[in-house]
């Protein structure tokens, strides 16, 4: 399924001149050059082979409640749909149920574009991951018509349910689609039955089946992605959304002296939606960990997800009290000499306090010439050293739009670049444990 389906990220050409310069030299700018109105992201949809337990698992370590589903119960004998929401932050969790089952006739999936031997060998190729990042927009076949029409790869046309809701996919990289969502009525009630404000067909959950939970996580950020070469990838994206370059890195601004990567972040209109995309540097030390990825997934792949919370600390404290009892772990905290320095990159906008709970917490601090980034990653979150979640806030940056509401810049306070080389550093530690009893065949002399 990987080869059949890697997109045109591998067959286009590099845009002309396309190269990085690097985070100093970058310069910002938004051209506003959308080629469709889009509204922000919508949900992400993990494809996995037992969607039950994964979805427990997730809403037990993020305070995430299961609020909506589809399934046998539901009259839905093609896959198992489990919907977490927090905030504005959906996690929809898929698995086919056996194809011997389905009712003849139409289909009785909810999600119209799941496909049975698709999800099957996703499931084998990657593992645990995200199949489809949805973002809303205002109509999802003009924006799947448009996004064909510039080079995107089609993967579902548009399709109407329930004469309320439109669907469409085109493939974004690897085996990942981009996914449109739009409503002909829209109903922004959260609290109403998830078949209004979400897809049709999903029915809420039980209040006994959905345990009070909330940790403070309110939204996604962003969805890093990694790509073999990051060059036609970002033509490919930027050509057919029509999304601005928002900021890049080089492995010379992020890298270790072990390894690297480099990066650039495409953004939509209202830098809400924010799309990284990240490829392997090669002449380290170390492998990076961007091939160590790209190896273990099988080609490219959702890396990892941001969650914004409405206070990290908490989220935190929740999230690290599961850790060792079905929730996530976390990489190994900076030394004791990185929260000794914070009080000097950082004590204008955070209190001693609030400097203590971050080394407690093994909260990194950024920041830039607009905002204060807090963040923090997990390990892997499964079987292999793929997909993992970072959770941050953003402090500063307040605006007020056109009537007066108060609003967060996107991307406020970048995206942790001074704590890139603490994380990297982690990472080349963990990925040393994973590799210290790996048999090694003699070399022969």
């Amino acid at each position: 399924m990987g080869k059949d389906t890697e997109i045109a990220a591998q067959d286009s050409n590099p845009a002309p001149g396309f190269k990085l310069v690097g985070f100093t030299n970058f310069v910002r700018n938004n051209p506003k050059s959308d080629r469709f109105r889009v509204k922000r992201f919508h949900h992400l949809d993990f494809w996995c082979s037992d969607a039950t337990n994964t979805a427990r698992r997730f809403s037990w370590g993020l305070g995430m409640p299961i609020v909506a589903k589809s399934d046998l119960s539901t009259g839905n004998d093609t896959h198992a749909s489990y919907l977490l929401r927090s905030g504005n932050l959906c996690f929809l969790f898929s698995a086919p149920y056996s194809p011997s089952i389905a009712s003849t006739g139409a289909t009785t999936a909810t999600i119209p574009t799941f496909d049975h031997s698709a999800s099957r060998a996703f499931s084998a190729s990657h593992g645990l991951g995200v199949r489809a990042i949805a973002i809303e927009v205002e109509d999802a076949e003009v924006a799947f018509n448009t996004s064909v029409a510039h080079g995107a790869k089609p993967s579902s046309p548009p399709v109407v349910l329930d004469g309320r809701v439109v669907l469409s996919e085109v493939h974004l990289y690897g085996d990942v689609v981009l996914r449109y969502v739009s409503y002909k009525n829209p109903n922004p009630n959260p609290d109403s039955n998830p078949d209004s404000w979400f897809l049709p067909g999903f029915e809420p959950m039980d209040e006994i089946s959905s345990f009070p939970l909330d940790f403070g996580i309110r939204r996604l950020d962003h969805a890093v992605g990694n790509v073999p070469e990051l060059a036609p990838a970002i033509s490919y994206v930027k050509g057919f959304t029509g999304f601005h370059e928002f900021a890049e890195f080089t492995a010379d601004d992020v890298g270790t002296s072990e390894s690297g990567l480099n990066s650039m972040v495409l953004a939509s209109n209202d830098e809400m939606v924010l799309l990284p995309l990240n490829e392997p540097v090669f002449g380290t030390k170390r492998k990076s960990q961007i091939q160590t990825y790209l190896e273990h997934n099988e080609g490219a792949g959702v890396q990892h997800l941001a969650l914004a919370s409405e206070d990290i600390f908490r989220t935190l404290r929740e999230m690290r009290r599961r850790s060792g009892v079905g929730g996530f772990e976390f990489m190994p905290s900076p030394p004791p000499t990185y929260y000794r320095n914070l009080k000097n990159r950082a004590g204008d906008v955070l209190t001693d306090e609030q400097i203590k709970e971050c080394e407690e917490l093994g909260i990194l601090v950024d920041r830039d010439d607009q905002g204060t980034l807090l963040q923090i990653f997990t390990k892997p979150v499964g079987d292999r050293p793929t997909i993992f979640i970072e959770i941050i806030q953003r402090v500063g940056c307040m605006l007020k739009d056109e009537e007066g509401k108060t609003y967060q810049k996107g991307g406020c306070g970048g995206f942790g670049k001074g704590n890139f080389s603490e994380l990297f550093k982690s990472i080349e530690e963990y990925e040393k444990t994973l590799e210290a009893k790996r048999i090694t065949e003699p070399v022969a002399a």
